[in-house]
């Protein structure tokens, strides 16, 4: 991603898949607390050049070691601006565009409540997170809504692709029936 500007109140940093980028909105703090402007669409293009138009909220809680992902959806393709309220969570994403540099690789940046750091995810990429607290509050904005008839998931565990989850020693993500039964990445459509 080549268009990213300086701006006063975000600073937009690209992942090692340039167009996932780390977005950090700017945090005004004194002794009372602090506040920040988690989203602003003029500000949001104005730093990054994507003019995008948010249509669903998502909000998850989930326990520690708790995995959801890695999901995306064939049709009605969303794109993603996910952040952290309350705890932590590593979050990955998996450049499935055939025309893509980065086909096929993957990114992990960790969110939390304190970094204030939220991602950008483009269509085209399987989605998912791994709660390193406690307990974790995530939410996402979507570019379009939820299509459950076209929902895709990739094996979170696919030797290929490789994710290092970060999991402590001896323990096991907790998963649902969807995501223990993920695609292997051969079998997985992509973009």
């Amino acid at each position: 991603m080549s268009n990213l500007k300086q701006h006063p109140k975000i600073v937009v940093t690209p992942t090692s898949i340039p167009d996932v980028l780390v977005i950090e909105p700017k945090v005004f703090g004194d002794e009372r607390g602090w506040f920040t402007e988690a989203f602003n669409a003029q500000d949001f293009l104005d730093a990054t050049d994507l003019n995008v138009n948010f249509v669903q909220d998502n909000h998850s809680f989930s326990h520690q070691s708790t995995l959801r992902g890695m999901h995306y959806q064939l049709e009605e393709t969303q794109g993603k601006l996910v952040r952290v309220v309350s705890g932590a969570v590593y979050d990955v994403s998996v450049d499935l565009r055939k025309s893509s540099s980065t086909y096929g690789k993957w990114v992990g940046v960790e969110l939390s409540a304190e970094n204030h750091k939220q991602l950008w995810i483009p269509k085209g990429f399987a989605h998912g997170f791994l709660s390193l607290s406690t307990t974790a509050e995530f939410l996402y904005k979507t570019t379009d809504y939820y299509h459950p008839q076209s929902e895709v998931c990739l094996a979170w565990d696919d030797s290929s692709v490789g994710i290092q989850w970060p999991l402590r020693a001896g323990v096991s993500p907790n998963l649902n029936a969807k995501d223990s039964a993920g695609l292997s990445w051969d079998q997985a459509p992509k973009f």
